[in-house]
């Protein structure tokens, strides 16, 4: 079943690029194949969910995978194919389904030059991501990771905006910084942990031989920079500013919504696990970072004019929050993590959306300053808009805010003084996208600026991912609950016992 939900995009974008037809009619029907792909993807996605059995694994259970399937690939070299789902990964599964069907859903409603090629990269984006999420091999999680960057190359390179060389120029050498580093931390992993001659990059096996804890830091730093930078955290953020200005939009909301999740989900699937020394040892640096990039995300968020860098700095700060409860190393902590990951791609995908929409009432431009009164005679518009600003500044009764107390509630165990210093992002948060709505909604109606509600394609795009997000707040336990057995595998054990 999981092998049919990685690889059912890419058969799709196959399908798409080789489908009859040419010119404007024949991209549309490329569009639609690959929609009808992606929509089968996500059904596959919601059944994964609904067959999950929350109860299976626990602390005893090393595993506790459901849906398992192992394949001796490269025997010589010891690689598996073998991919599986729990708490950590199941949720992530959905969100990339879900999203990707929105991003395909609003790309097979619009024109795009070369849409074959276009919805081709799409799909081999969406199944990258989908093996990673579902990898339980180090050398089949780093080969799916590394492919990510292949379609999003592209994406960016063909289909982006004016500075679209520079963006991905700047994209592709931090990711292949991190990959390389990621990689050279995974052969070293593979071989160093063999036992008995014996070479093995999966999983469990990994974490049944753990390496000395010397070796286990180092390696920790490798793989830890590849994560900051796919997130992207402070320092390692430089390629965000002109790939997310660059990227169209249906790309920029997978990028932000999902992408990025994969660095965090690595700290949880790999890092914690296999270098659980290391992640003790640098609890403290990783700490530091996350609370840089909450302040430093959230400063910068709401000092644009750029209507997209208030949301793609405020994810940033969004993903310090997360990086700050995986390394409190506490279950509440990551739990929170979880939760916070599944949120912010639920926010983030509808923010870019309005923002598109937004900047094509004012001329196509993002600017704030160009964006007063398109609230006039748009309630629906306005209503979705509200809906997700307040998710996102973490509003009491949104799932957003259960994740960050349960966050802050894991770091005050730990390091009690970045929990208080951690709290002022809780604040500035506020202050960005009040200020986003606000300027974009309700000031005067700007010279030449059109005013319009959304139209019934729009709705079907934004409607279902607002509708989630108001499940969620209603019941963010769904899941917390199906989360907790992973988290407490992933954790360093001798941390859970000691504290």
């Amino acid at each position: 079943m999981l092998s049919i939900l990685i690889f059912l995009p890419l058969a799709g974008g196959i399908a798409a690029a080789l489908w009859p037809g040419s010119g404007e009619h024949g991209g549309r029907r490329a569009g639609y194949v690959s929609l009808l792909f992606a929509m089968t993807t996500l059904g596959f996605a919601i059944g994964l969910i609904l067959d999950f059995d929350a109860g299976f694994g626990g602390i005893s259970n090393v595993t506790g995978l459901q849906h398992v399937t192992d394949v001796n690939w490269i025997p010589q070299l010891g690689i598996h194919y073998k991919i599986g789902v729990d708490g950590l990964s199941l949720f992530m599964i959905a969100l990339t389904t879900l999203l990707w069907a929105g991003a395909t859903a609003w790309s097979s409603f619009r024109e795009w030059p070369k849409a074959r090629n276009y919805y081709l990269m799409l799909a081999l984006g969406e199944t990258a991501v989908l093996g990673a999420f579902c990898a339980q091999d180090l050398a089949l999680f780093v080969l799916f990771f590394d492919l990510m960057l292949v379609p999003f190359y592209f994406l960016i390179g063909i289909w982006g905006g004016e500075r679209r060389v520079e963006a991905t120029t700047k994209f592709v050498i931090y990711t292949l910084v991190g990959s390389f580093l990621m990689l050279a931390g995974a052969v070293a992993t593979g071989i160093l942990s063999a036992h008995g001659g014996h070479v093995s990059f999966v999983l469990s096996d990994l974490r049944a031989h753990p390496l000395s804890k010397g070796t286990q830091e180092w390696i920790f730093l490798f793989f830890a920079a590849a994560f900051l930078v796919k997130m992207p955290a402070f320092p390692l953020h430089g390629w965000l500013p002109d790939a997310y200005r660059a990227a169209p939009t249906p790309v920029l909301v997978v990028l932000s919504g999902v992408l990025s999740k994969v660095g965090a989900y690595g700290f949880l699937r790999i890092a914690l696990p296999i270098y659980p020394d290391a992640a003790v040892q640098f609890q403290e640096l990783l700490l530091v970072i996350a609370l840089v990039s909450i302040l430093y995300g959230s400063v910068m968020a709401f000092s644009q004019n750029s209507a997209t860098l208030v949301v793609a700095y405020s994810s940033i700060a969004q993903l310090g929050f997360i990086t700050l409860g995986i390394f409190s190393l506490r279950p509440e902590g990551a739990q929170g993590a979880i939760l916070q990951m599944v949120n912010h791609g639920l926010v983030v995908a509808p923010l870019f959306f309005i923002i598109a929409l937004l900047a094509a009432r004012a001329g196509g431009t993002d600017d704030l300053r160009r964006m007063g009164g398109l609230a006039f005679r748009a309630p629906v518009l306005a209503a979705l808009f509200l809906i997700v600003a307040l998710a996102t500044l973490a509003m009491p009764g949104s799932a957003n805010f259960a994740a960050e107390f349960l966050i802050l509630n894991g770091v005050l165990k730990a390091k009690i003084v970045y929990a208080i210093v951690a709290g002022a992002g809780v604040v500035f948060a506020a202050v960005y996208m009040i200020r986003l709505f606000q300027r974009s909604m309700h000031n005067p109606l700007a010279r030449g600026a059109e005013s319009r509600d959304m139209t019934l394609t729009d709705g079907v795009v934004l409607v279902p991912v607002v509708l989630v997000i108001l499940a969620l707040a209603l019941y963010p336990q769904f899941v917390l609950h199906r989360s907790q057995n992973a988290i407490n595998t992933s954790l360093p054990r001798e941390i859970l016992i000691i504290r």
